[in-house]
């Protein structure tokens, strides 16, 4: 099964999913990297994605996951509503989704900390206004950002490998 570390921008995906990764043999994947440079440059002007500007990237993504089928992979992916973790199901299957939650305040302290990202402060409040909670349902577990990456990974993983 593939692991999805999802959350808003701030919240540590690439930080984290790469750690996980790293721990576990996996391959890591950022789906940042897959956005087309349209999206990019959007956000880079501080508009707001659209689901239409966002479902042809998170069908990419759950194709990625796909093909990597017969080995553990970890992708980082803000998967922020529920129609978007479902049209990656869709294409990828069984996946396990670590939301990263963490508060406003901690979340805009990281992204004015960060050089050289797309995602600017201005776009957290439309993030947080669009993230829809895991659900009882989803395979998945929510995990608070405010401990040490180690021990965020350490949570995440051992909740990931002790599946089947």
């Amino acid at each position: 099964m593939s692991l999805v570390v999802m959350g808003v921008s701030g919240s540590g995906k690439s930080t984290i999913a790469a750690l996980v990764a790293e721990r576990a043999g996996a391959t890591y994947i950022d789906a940042d990297d897959l956005h087309p440079a349209t999206n990019v440059e959007k956000m880079r002007a501080g508009i707001p994605l659209t689901d239409e500007d966002r479902m042809p990237w998170l069908r990419d993504v759950g194709d990625v996951i796909a093909k990597h089928a017969e080995e553990r992979v970890v992708i980082a992916c803000s998967a922020l509503k529920r129609a978007y973790r479902d049209t990656i199901r869709e294409r990828a299957g069984d996946v396990l989704f670590a939301q990263l939650d963490g508060t406003r305040e901690l979340l805009a302290s990281r992204m004015g900390s960060r050089a050289e990202h797309f995602m600017p402060l201005e776009l957290l409040d439309s993030q947080l206004a669009t993230l829809q909670p895991l659900e009882p349902d989803e395979n998945g577990l929510i995990v608070d950002i405010d401990a040490p990456a180690a021990t965020i990974a350490d949570a995440i993983l051992a909740r990931w490998l002790a599946r089947p």
